[in-house]
């Protein structure tokens, strides 16, 4: 007999196949007692998912209207996870944005109605950001942090954070959280500091945990109407480890439509312009400019020449032919750079 929770997904998909089975017809199918049957169907429905019974000759079980789509079988953080990745392909991959809106309508409308309920909290909580700006390829931050800002955001409760600034120091920071705001490749709170009586952002993946409930409040007017602005001027005017400079051979508007929000393009003569950022990745900062498509001259500071010129080893290598007797190999070569 199969274990309990693979005869739950047979179950679940059984129930998906057709608008309803014979009591009788599904305990055989499954090859358990109806006892059994009821048993499964009752832990259905403790995870959420609305399976109705009809008695008499002509009952049986069906999902209710409305959950014919194969059902997930995901906690509460691999259900979150799964929408944030696909609302970060809507944001960041305009050609693939269709496709993964349809994905995510679809897996939002199957989650069980608790589950909606935290995510509908989650994306209502959450500004808009440009196209090309949404979460990356970075680690996430921790689902269950993000469903408690959502819902202190939604509920206007202040709530505390056990947070880590970026030069290490750990400490707990009383807020007032106003938006969460995903750009490029992090997540952001953009929250009113109690304790320094002032606008603060903070990188959701550098807080621990969030604790909320407690007093609520009236929320404060933000100093710019745009919430999605007014965080990155935040980012772009804050202290980082590196100061970027590198003068691109092409035309601002091709500059612009080539790199990310996050730097800033300037007109030079002779259609050159000069791209300037503040960072504390490196490697970002060498995949802004080969991106550009074009010429590259005059970089700063001397440790980002020194990626690029580590790049260009890695990819001279990957680039030369095969040696005697080598053969392409059909796996990732060790030699090429992450992407």
């Amino acid at each position: 007999m199969a274990t309990t929770s693979s005869r739950t997904l047979r179950l679940l998909s059984l129930l998906q196949a057709r608008r309803s089975w014979p009591g009788a017809e599904l305990a055989d199918r499954l090859g358990v007692s109806p006892r059994t049957l009821r048993r499964d169907v009752d832990r259905l429905r403790a995870l959420g998912y609305p399976v109705h019974a009809a008695r008499g000759v002509a009952g049986g079980y069906r999902l209710a209207p409305g959950a014919s789509l194969p059902p997930l079988a995901l906690d509460d953080e691999e259900a979150v996870a799964l929408v944030l990745g696909l609302q970060s392909v809507v944001d960041a991959a305009p050609a693939s944005a269709e496709a993964a809106l349809r994905a995510l309508t679809k897996a939002v409308r199957v989650l069980p109605p608790r589950l909606q309920r935290r995510v509908d909290a989650l994306r209502a909580a959450t500004a808009t950001s440009p196209a090309g700006s949404g979460p990356g390829r970075l680690p996430g931050p921790d689902p269950a942090v993000l469903l408690t800002l959502a819902a202190a955001v939604q509920a206007g409760e202040r709530t505390t954070l056990d947070y880590t600034t970026a030069d290490g120091r750990t400490g707990p920071r009383s807020v007032e959280p106003h938006r969460l705001v995903p750009l490029w490749r992090f997540w952001y709170l953009l929250a009113h500091d109690l304790d320094r009586a002032d606008w603060r952002v903070f990188r959701v993946d550098r807080i621990a945990s969030a604790t909320a409930g407690g007093a609520r409040f009236r929320p404060r007017e933000v100093p710019d109407a745009d919430v999605t602005a007014f965080v990155r001027r935040r980012i772009d005017t804050a202290p980082a480890g590196h100061a970027v400079r590198a003068v691109l051979h092409c035309t601002p508007g091709h500059a612009r439509r080539r790199v990310s929000p996050w730097t800033r393009i300037t007109d030079l003569p002779g259609g050159r312009c000069l791209l300037s950022w503040s960072t504390d990745e490196l490697d970002r900062a060498a995949f802004e400019l080969v991106r550009v498509g074009c010429d590259v001259s005059e970089v700063e500071p001397p440790e980002l020449v020194a990626v690029l010129r580590e790049w260009a080893q890695r990819l001279d290598r990957a680039a030369r032919p095969p040696g005697p007797g080598l053969e392409a190999s059909p796996d990732r070569p060790d030699d090429l750079p992450d992407r």
